[in-house]
């Protein structure tokens, strides 16, 4: 078992504090996932993990190793941004061999999800095919730790629950941090949930605590009540 450890973030624009004392903890085999409004500091907080954006203080650990720079992430820790990465004019098998092992390479060439755009390019595919090949090259990656942030943007309900099954299954063998705005989908497959609200990281435990933050949702609590209960 692998730990991610994340502590004492900090960041700020300007005068405005976007995040304050964040703390996480993530381990292999297990799921937990960030809820928050729009702008709160979600994708801040998951390009700091990674080492995209600087933040005014923090403490990364991978087990025993302080994360001080991105290269000190390779293979530990992957991230889906919400916008598309991917080289538009590089063939899709070859973006699969640079991401995946051996193994999980062929996972996905084998995979009805891939088989129908592996000889094509990002260029010449659909919106939604695009965003289904970065969920699936992030989450077959090398890294033990996986953060993923919208992951089921511009994909049908189908291809979510898809999505979600293999992140389970994935799951058996690395750690994933998600945020995503279809809640009930991220905390149908979460170990842990936590609410980033007013530059603070909360841990919440069950119903009632998600009760005190619902206006910084903005969600139906009907819709969750069925995963906080059991």
């Amino acid at each position: 078992m692998s730990i991610l450890h994340i502590d004492s973030i900090t960041k700020s624009f300007g005068e405005k504090k976007i995040l304050q004392d964040v703390y996480l903890s993530c381990e292999t085999g297990k799921i937990a996932s960030i809820l928050g409004r729009n702008g709160c500091g979600k994708s801040t907080l998951f390009q700091i993990i990674f080492g995209k954006v600087k933040s005014d203080t923090q403490y990364i650990k991978f087990n025993d190793i302080i994360l001080k720079n991105q290269f000190d992430r390779k293979n530990r820790i992957a991230y889906l941004p919400q916008y598309s990465f991917l080289p538009k004019n590089v063939k899709i098998e070859n973006l699969i061999k640079l991401f995946c092992n051996e193994e999980n390479f062929q996972k996905l060439i084998d995979s009805i999800l891939i088989k129908p755009i592996i000889n094509t390019t990002p260029n010449k595919i659909s919106g939604g095919e695009l965003r289904l090949l970065e969920v699936l090259l992030i989450i077959y990656s090398s890294a033990e730790f996986i953060l993923l942030d919208e992951p089921f943007h511009s994909l049908s309900p189908k291809i979510v629950s898809i999505v979600k099954d293999l992140i389970k299954e994935q799951s058996q063998f690395k750690g994933f941090i998600i945020s995503d705005h279809l809640y009930q989908d991220v905390l149908d497959i979460s170990d842990e949930v936590y609410l980033l609200s007013d530059s603070y990281l909360k841990p919440i435990k069950d119903l009632t605590e998600l009760k005190r933050f619902r206006a910084c949702l903005k969600i139906k609590l009907e819709k969750v009540i069925w995963r906080l209960s059991l």
